[in-house]
């Protein structure tokens, strides 16, 4: 895959912010960024760089979407879950703001 120099300086700058690149398993089109637990998909095409789908919390499986259940919010990825904690949804609200703002510089 060709990048733009504008996409290179983009995933420099998220490696320099302390990131580190993942691929999933399935998801080998969208390359992910990963810090603290949290995970986001880049899309790639068409040179520019953005985020694809949600944020999500890396198992080692697979990546678990956060969601809301009768006995409170949690991030699943098929039969496993880990409940949302104040300190878990504080990480994920600042992981979502810094590849906002990565993305958007």
């Amino acid at each position: 895959m060709d990048l733009t120099p504008t996409q290179i300086a983009t995933l420099e700058r998220f490696l320099q912010a302390g990131f580190r690149f993942v691929t999933l398993e399935r998801m080998e089109r969208y390359p992910g960024v990963e810090k603290d637990g949290f995970v986001a998909l880049l899309d790639l095409s068409g040179g520019r760089l953005a985020q694809f789908g949600q944020v999500g919390y890396l198992f080692p499986e697979g990546l678990g979407m956060l969601v809301e259940r009768g006995d409170g919010k949690a991030f699943v990825w098929k039969s496993k879950s880990v409940s949302a904690t104040p300190e878990l949804l504080a990480g994920y609200e600042r992981f979502r703001r810094e590849v906002r703002a990565l993305l958007e510089d």
